[in-house]
Protein backbone atom coordinates (compact mmCIF):
# COMPACT_ATOMS: atom_id res chain seq x y z
CA UNK A 1 0.00 0.00 0.00
CA UNK A 2 1.15 3.63 -0.60
CA UNK A 3 0.49 7.60 -0.41
CA UNK A 4 0.67 9.21 -3.44
CA UNK A 5 2.25 12.93 -3.66
CA UNK A 6 1.96 15.88 -5.87
CA UNK A 7 4.97 18.07 -4.88
CA UNK A 8 4.46 21.41 -7.33
CA UNK A 9 3.60 19.48 -10.63
CA UNK A 10 3.06 21.64 -13.57
CA UNK A 11 2.13 19.61 -17.00
CA UNK A 12 2.41 22.02 -19.99
CA UNK A 13 1.22 21.40 -23.71
CA UNK A 14 3.10 24.29 -25.74
CA UNK A 15 1.32 27.50 -24.11
CA UNK A 16 -1.29 25.82 -22.27
CA UNK A 17 -0.66 25.06 -18.82
CA UNK A 18 -3.07 22.10 -18.32
CA UNK A 19 -1.70 21.56 -14.83
CA UNK A 20 -0.57 24.60 -12.48
CA UNK A 21 1.40 24.00 -9.56
CA UNK A 22 -0.52 21.37 -8.22
CA UNK A 23 0.55 20.08 -4.45
CA UNK A 24 -1.61 17.34 -2.57
CA UNK A 25 -1.17 14.49 -0.78
CA UNK A 26 -2.80 11.85 -0.77
CA UNK A 27 -2.67 9.05 2.36
CA UNK A 28 -2.33 5.85 2.68
CA UNK A 29 -5.99 3.63 1.86
CA UNK A 30 -7.46 7.58 0.81
CA UNK A 31 -10.45 7.82 -1.75
CA UNK A 32 -9.21 10.95 -2.96
CA UNK A 33 -11.31 12.28 -5.89
CA UNK A 34 -10.56 14.66 -8.81
CA UNK A 35 -13.85 16.76 -9.56
CA UNK A 36 -14.13 19.81 -11.97
CA UNK A 37 -15.28 20.08 -15.55
CA UNK A 38 -13.83 19.53 -18.93
CA UNK A 39 -10.89 20.82 -19.26
CA UNK A 40 -9.53 21.40 -15.56
CA UNK A 41 -6.68 19.30 -15.43
CA UNK A 42 -8.04 16.41 -13.48
CA UNK A 43 -7.67 13.62 -16.11
CA UNK A 44 -4.03 14.82 -17.14
CA UNK A 45 -3.28 14.32 -13.16
CA UNK A 46 -4.20 11.47 -13.30
CA UNK A 47 -2.39 10.24 -16.72
CA UNK A 48 0.66 12.25 -15.23
CA UNK A 49 0.55 9.67 -11.93
CA UNK A 50 0.13 6.95 -14.06
CA UNK A 51 2.79 8.09 -16.28
CA UNK A 52 1.06 8.39 -19.80
CA UNK A 53 2.03 12.21 -19.74
CA UNK A 54 5.56 13.04 -19.20
CA UNK A 55 5.61 16.06 -15.91
CA UNK A 56 6.89 19.33 -16.93
CA UNK A 57 8.21 20.46 -13.71
CA UNK A 58 7.64 19.37 -10.00
CA UNK A 59 7.47 15.30 -8.59
CA UNK A 60 5.38 12.78 -8.09
CA UNK A 61 5.74 9.99 -5.68
CA UNK A 62 4.46 6.58 -4.52
CA UNK A 63 5.38 6.23 -1.03
CA UNK A 64 8.87 7.65 -0.96
CA UNK A 65 9.81 7.17 -3.76
CA UNK A 66 10.06 9.64 -7.46
CA UNK A 67 8.10 8.20 -10.35
CA UNK A 68 8.91 10.78 -12.74
CA UNK A 69 11.47 8.52 -15.06
CA UNK A 70 9.58 5.54 -13.56
CA UNK A 71 8.09 3.22 -17.19
CA UNK A 72 4.09 2.94 -15.99
CA UNK A 73 4.47 -0.80 -15.63
CA UNK A 74 6.40 -0.60 -12.94
CA UNK A 75 4.66 1.77 -11.18
CA UNK A 76 2.81 -0.28 -9.16
CA UNK A 77 -0.72 0.81 -10.22
CA UNK A 78 -3.54 0.05 -12.08
CA UNK A 79 -6.00 2.42 -14.23
CA UNK A 80 -9.23 1.50 -15.05
CA UNK A 81 -10.35 3.84 -17.97
CA UNK A 82 -13.92 5.00 -19.04
CA UNK A 83 -13.99 3.08 -22.18
CA UNK A 84 -13.88 -0.51 -20.77
CA UNK A 85 -11.11 -1.79 -23.36
CA UNK A 86 -11.23 -5.16 -23.11
CA UNK A 87 -10.58 -7.78 -25.51
CA UNK A 88 -13.78 -8.48 -27.44
CA UNK A 89 -12.22 -12.23 -28.25
CA UNK A 90 -11.50 -13.70 -25.15
CA UNK A 91 -13.89 -14.32 -22.59
CA UNK A 92 -13.91 -12.78 -18.80
CA UNK A 93 -11.59 -15.40 -17.36
CA UNK A 94 -8.78 -14.16 -20.24
CA UNK A 95 -9.61 -10.76 -20.12
CA UNK A 96 -8.47 -10.67 -16.36
CA UNK A 97 -5.79 -13.11 -16.56
CA UNK A 98 -3.99 -11.17 -19.73
CA UNK A 99 -1.87 -8.45 -17.80
CA UNK A 100 -0.50 -11.73 -15.24
CA UNK A 101 0.06 -13.80 -17.98
CA UNK A 102 2.24 -10.79 -19.90
CA UNK A 103 4.27 -10.83 -16.64
CA UNK A 104 4.49 -14.78 -16.42
CA UNK A 105 2.60 -15.24 -13.24
CA UNK A 106 2.50 -18.96 -12.34
CA UNK A 107 -0.93 -20.36 -13.20
CA UNK A 108 -2.40 -21.59 -10.21
CA UNK A 109 -1.65 -17.79 -8.29
CA UNK A 110 -3.85 -16.33 -11.79
CA UNK A 111 -6.19 -18.62 -11.06
CA UNK A 112 -6.14 -17.45 -7.55
CA UNK A 113 -6.52 -13.82 -7.85
CA UNK A 114 -9.13 -14.27 -11.44
CA UNK A 115 -11.85 -16.10 -9.12
CA UNK A 116 -10.89 -13.55 -6.11
CA UNK A 117 -10.93 -10.88 -7.98
CA UNK A 118 -14.54 -12.49 -9.60
CA UNK A 119 -15.79 -13.12 -5.94
CA UNK A 120 -15.72 -9.67 -4.83
CA UNK A 121 -17.19 -8.22 -8.15
CA UNK A 122 -19.99 -10.87 -8.01
CA UNK A 123 -19.27 -11.68 -11.41
CA UNK A 124 -18.02 -15.40 -11.05
CA UNK A 125 -20.73 -16.54 -13.47
CA UNK A 126 -19.78 -14.68 -15.79
CA UNK A 127 -15.79 -15.85 -16.54
CA UNK A 128 -16.51 -18.31 -19.56
CA UNK A 129 -18.47 -15.18 -20.84
CA UNK A 130 -17.44 -12.48 -24.30
CA UNK A 131 -17.88 -9.01 -23.68
CA UNK A 132 -20.46 -8.57 -26.13
CA UNK A 133 -22.49 -11.12 -24.20
CA UNK A 134 -22.29 -8.34 -20.96
CA UNK A 135 -24.61 -5.41 -20.12
CA UNK A 136 -22.05 -2.18 -19.53
CA UNK A 137 -22.19 -2.11 -15.46
CA UNK A 138 -20.74 -5.91 -16.45
CA UNK A 139 -18.19 -4.85 -18.98
CA UNK A 140 -17.30 -2.10 -16.45
CA UNK A 141 -17.28 -4.70 -13.35
CA UNK A 142 -14.39 -7.40 -15.44
CA UNK A 143 -12.42 -3.89 -16.07
CA UNK A 144 -12.24 -3.54 -12.66
CA UNK A 145 -11.59 -7.09 -11.98
CA UNK A 146 -9.04 -6.52 -14.39
CA UNK A 147 -6.30 -3.95 -12.52
CA UNK A 148 -7.80 -5.82 -8.86
CA UNK A 149 -6.04 -8.79 -9.95
CA UNK A 150 -3.03 -7.13 -10.38
CA UNK A 151 -2.86 -6.55 -6.62
CA UNK A 152 -1.54 -2.87 -6.92
CA UNK A 153 -0.31 -0.50 -4.38
CA UNK A 154 -3.14 2.65 -6.44
CA UNK A 155 -5.69 2.12 -8.35
CA UNK A 156 -6.57 4.84 -10.71
CA UNK A 157 -10.52 5.39 -12.18
CA UNK A 158 -10.64 7.69 -15.08
CA UNK A 159 -14.61 8.56 -15.11
CA UNK A 160 -15.26 5.11 -15.44
CA UNK A 161 -19.08 5.21 -14.62
CA UNK A 162 -19.85 7.58 -17.20
CA UNK A 163 -21.13 4.92 -19.88
CA UNK A 164 -23.37 3.80 -17.35
CA UNK A 165 -27.11 4.65 -17.18
CA UNK A 166 -28.22 6.65 -14.45
CA UNK A 167 -30.00 3.67 -12.32
CA UNK A 168 -26.59 1.76 -12.58
CA UNK A 169 -24.13 4.67 -12.04
CA UNK A 170 -25.53 4.65 -8.50
CA UNK A 171 -25.18 1.10 -7.82
CA UNK A 172 -21.81 1.06 -9.24
CA UNK A 173 -21.12 4.27 -7.33
CA UNK A 174 -22.00 1.81 -3.97
CA UNK A 175 -19.97 -1.41 -5.22
CA UNK A 176 -16.74 0.67 -5.97
CA UNK A 177 -17.13 2.17 -2.08
CA UNK A 178 -17.70 -1.12 -0.56
CA UNK A 179 -14.68 -2.72 -2.92
CA UNK A 180 -12.33 0.30 -1.53
CA UNK A 181 -13.43 -0.75 2.32
CA UNK A 182 -12.81 -4.46 1.41
CA UNK A 183 -9.26 -4.27 -0.15
CA UNK A 184 -8.06 -1.12 2.15
CA UNK A 185 -6.02 0.25 -0.66
CA UNK A 186 -5.47 4.02 -2.23
CA UNK A 187 -8.41 5.02 -4.59
CA UNK A 188 -8.01 8.31 -6.36
CA UNK A 189 -10.66 8.87 -8.62
CA UNK A 190 -11.36 11.44 -11.36
CA UNK A 191 -15.27 12.33 -12.26
CA UNK A 192 -16.72 15.82 -13.85
CA UNK A 193 -20.09 14.78 -11.65
CA UNK A 194 -20.35 16.02 -8.02
CA UNK A 195 -22.61 13.82 -6.62
CA UNK A 196 -20.12 10.73 -7.46
CA UNK A 197 -17.54 12.51 -5.93
CA UNK A 198 -19.75 14.11 -2.89
CA UNK A 199 -21.00 10.18 -1.99
CA UNK A 200 -17.85 8.28 -2.59
CA UNK A 201 -14.57 10.33 -1.53
CA UNK A 202 -13.29 9.96 2.06
CA UNK A 203 -11.59 13.71 0.15
CA UNK A 204 -12.56 15.90 -2.61
CA UNK A 205 -9.95 18.19 -4.78
CA UNK A 206 -11.44 20.62 -6.73
CA UNK A 207 -9.85 21.98 -9.96
CA UNK A 208 -10.88 24.53 -12.16
CA UNK A 209 -8.43 25.72 -15.34
CA UNK A 210 -5.58 23.37 -13.91
CA UNK A 211 -5.20 25.06 -10.74
CA UNK A 212 -5.97 22.83 -7.53
CA UNK A 213 -9.26 25.15 -5.62
CA UNK A 214 -9.50 23.41 -2.49
CA UNK A 215 -9.38 19.72 -1.27
CA UNK A 216 -11.35 18.63 1.90
CA UNK A 217 -13.86 16.36 3.42
CA UNK A 218 -17.26 16.40 1.22
CA UNK A 219 -18.71 17.98 3.75
CA UNK A 220 -16.47 20.98 5.01
CA UNK A 221 -16.47 21.38 1.36
CA UNK A 222 -20.38 22.09 1.09
CA UNK A 223 -20.65 24.02 4.06
CA UNK A 224 -16.83 25.72 3.98
CA UNK A 225 -16.35 26.73 0.25
CA UNK A 226 -13.42 29.01 -0.42
CA UNK A 227 -14.59 30.80 -3.31
CA UNK A 228 -17.55 31.06 -5.46
CA UNK A 229 -16.58 28.94 -8.27
CA UNK A 230 -16.42 25.95 -5.32
CA UNK A 231 -19.88 26.87 -3.51
CA UNK A 232 -21.63 26.76 -7.46
CA UNK A 233 -19.61 23.05 -7.96
CA UNK A 234 -20.77 21.54 -5.06
CA UNK A 235 -24.05 20.68 -4.27
CA UNK A 236 -27.17 20.30 -6.52
CA UNK A 237 -29.03 22.12 -7.70
CA UNK A 238 -26.03 24.58 -7.45
CA UNK A 239 -25.96 28.18 -4.75
CA UNK A 240 -28.00 30.83 -5.67
CA UNK A 241 -25.92 34.01 -6.25
CA UNK A 242 -26.46 37.49 -5.86
CA UNK A 243 -24.56 40.69 -6.46
CA UNK A 244 -25.84 42.80 -3.02
CA UNK A 245 -24.32 45.40 -0.32
CA UNK A 246 -23.57 45.07 3.55
CA UNK A 247 -26.17 47.87 4.83
CA UNK A 248 -27.67 48.78 8.15
CA UNK A 249 -30.67 49.98 9.15
CA UNK A 250 -32.15 51.16 12.78
CA UNK A 251 -28.33 49.24 13.51
CA UNK A 252 -29.31 46.03 11.91
CA UNK A 253 -27.13 45.03 9.12
CA UNK A 254 -28.66 44.00 6.14
CA UNK A 255 -28.08 42.32 2.87
CA UNK A 256 -29.12 44.58 0.51
CA UNK A 257 -29.65 43.34 -3.51
CA UNK A 258 -31.67 46.09 -4.63
CA UNK A 259 -34.71 43.71 -5.36
CA UNK A 260 -35.03 42.49 -2.06
CA UNK A 261 -33.24 43.32 1.93
CA UNK A 262 -32.37 40.38 3.98
CA UNK A 263 -31.72 41.08 7.76
CA UNK A 264 -28.63 39.07 8.95
CA UNK A 265 -28.53 37.44 12.26
CA UNK A 266 -26.57 38.65 15.38
CA UNK A 267 -24.58 36.00 15.14
CA UNK A 268 -23.70 36.22 11.43
CA UNK A 269 -23.67 39.74 11.90
CA UNK A 270 -20.90 39.92 14.07
CA UNK A 271 -18.88 38.08 11.75
CA UNK A 272 -20.02 40.35 8.40
CA UNK A 273 -20.16 43.91 10.39
CA UNK A 274 -16.54 44.19 8.91
CA UNK A 275 -17.82 44.54 5.64
CA UNK A 276 -20.61 46.54 6.29
CA UNK A 277 -20.90 49.12 3.11
CA UNK A 278 -18.81 46.68 0.52
CA UNK A 279 -20.48 45.50 -2.49
CA UNK A 280 -20.39 41.48 -1.87
CA UNK A 281 -22.04 38.26 -3.71
CA UNK A 282 -24.32 36.67 -1.52
CA UNK A 283 -24.49 33.19 -2.36
CA UNK A 284 -27.45 30.67 -0.26
CA UNK A 285 -28.17 27.26 -1.17
CA UNK A 286 -31.50 26.02 -2.44
CA UNK A 287 -31.97 24.13 0.19
CA UNK A 288 -32.07 26.85 2.72
CA UNK A 289 -34.42 28.64 1.16
CA UNK A 290 -38.15 27.33 2.58
CA UNK A 291 -41.57 27.83 2.18
CA UNK A 292 -44.13 29.26 4.43
CA UNK A 293 -45.48 27.57 6.60
CA UNK A 294 -42.96 24.49 6.09
CA UNK A 295 -40.15 25.92 7.93
CA UNK A 296 -37.83 23.79 9.60
CA UNK A 297 -37.81 24.61 13.97
CA UNK A 298 -34.49 26.22 15.25
CA UNK A 299 -33.26 28.03 12.03
CA UNK A 300 -33.19 31.92 12.03
CA UNK A 301 -34.57 32.71 9.45
CA UNK A 302 -35.32 36.26 7.34
CA UNK A 303 -38.36 36.79 4.58
CA UNK A 304 -38.35 37.44 1.00
CA UNK A 305 -41.84 37.18 -0.85
CA UNK A 306 -41.30 36.10 -4.72
CA UNK A 307 -42.95 35.00 -7.90
CA UNK A 308 -43.23 31.44 -8.92
CA UNK A 309 -41.41 30.85 -12.79
CA UNK A 310 -41.24 27.17 -13.31
CA UNK A 311 -42.41 24.42 -10.85
CA UNK A 312 -40.55 20.82 -10.81
CA UNK A 313 -42.33 17.76 -8.75
CA UNK A 314 -39.41 15.45 -7.66
CA UNK A 315 -41.85 13.35 -5.52
CA UNK A 316 -39.68 13.84 -2.43
CA UNK A 317 -38.97 17.59 -3.20
CA UNK A 318 -39.69 20.33 -5.47
CA UNK A 319 -37.75 22.58 -7.00
CA UNK A 320 -39.00 26.05 -6.99
CA UNK A 321 -37.83 28.40 -10.01
CA UNK A 322 -38.75 31.59 -8.32
CA UNK A 323 -37.94 35.48 -9.40
CA UNK A 324 -37.45 38.35 -7.71
CA UNK A 325 -39.07 41.89 -7.89
CA UNK A 326 -35.98 42.98 -10.02
CA UNK A 327 -36.46 39.49 -12.69
CA UNK A 328 -33.39 38.19 -11.15
CA UNK A 329 -34.10 34.32 -10.96
CA UNK A 330 -32.87 31.48 -7.80
CA UNK A 331 -33.88 28.01 -7.08
CA UNK A 332 -35.24 26.97 -3.59
CA UNK A 333 -35.66 23.02 -2.68
CA UNK A 334 -39.24 23.29 -0.75
CA UNK A 335 -41.78 20.30 1.10
CA UNK A 336 -43.70 18.60 -1.04
CA UNK A 337 -46.67 19.20 0.69
CA UNK A 338 -45.83 22.57 -0.81
CA UNK A 339 -48.83 24.00 -2.90
CA UNK A 340 -48.22 26.46 -5.77
CA UNK A 341 -48.40 27.06 -9.58
CA UNK A 342 -46.75 29.24 -12.03
CA UNK A 343 -47.44 32.83 -11.43
CA UNK A 344 -47.88 32.42 -8.00
CA UNK A 345 -46.29 34.90 -5.23
CA UNK A 346 -44.92 33.65 -2.62
CA UNK A 347 -43.27 34.22 0.86
CA UNK A 348 -40.25 31.90 1.09
CA UNK A 349 -38.23 31.69 4.78
CA UNK A 350 -34.32 32.17 4.07
CA UNK A 351 -31.39 30.27 6.64
CA UNK A 352 -29.06 33.17 7.07
CA UNK A 353 -27.28 30.97 9.05
CA UNK A 354 -26.00 28.93 6.58
CA UNK A 355 -24.97 32.03 3.99
CA UNK A 356 -22.45 33.03 2.59
CA UNK A 357 -20.43 36.25 1.26
CA UNK A 358 -17.85 36.34 -1.17
CA UNK A 359 -15.70 39.64 -2.76
CA UNK A 360 -16.90 40.74 -6.34
CA UNK A 361 -13.75 40.69 -7.58
CA UNK A 362 -11.57 37.81 -6.62
CA UNK A 363 -14.73 36.03 -5.66
CA UNK A 364 -12.94 34.65 -2.78
CA UNK A 365 -15.13 34.09 0.28
CA UNK A 366 -15.42 36.69 3.00
CA UNK A 367 -16.06 34.43 6.17
CA UNK A 368 -13.74 31.17 4.84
Amino acid sequence: MASVTYDHVYKRFGDVVAVNDLNVHIEDKEFLVFVGPSGCGKTTSLRLLAGLEEISDGNILIGDRIVNDVPPKDRDIAMVFQSYALYPHMSVYDNMAFGLKLRKTPKSEIDRRVKEAADILDIGHLLDRKPKQLSGGQRQRVAVGRAIVREPAVFLFDEPLSNLDAKLRVQTRSQLTRLHQRLATTFIYVTHDQVEAMTMASRIAVMKDGILQQIDTPQHLYDHPNNVFVAGFIGSPSMNFFDATLTENDGKLEVNTGGFRLDVPNEKAAEWRQFKGREVVFGIRPEDIHAKPFVPPGILESDLRARVDVTELMGNEIFLYLMTKDDKQFIARVDPRVQTHPGDEVDMAINMTNAHIFDPKTEVSLAA
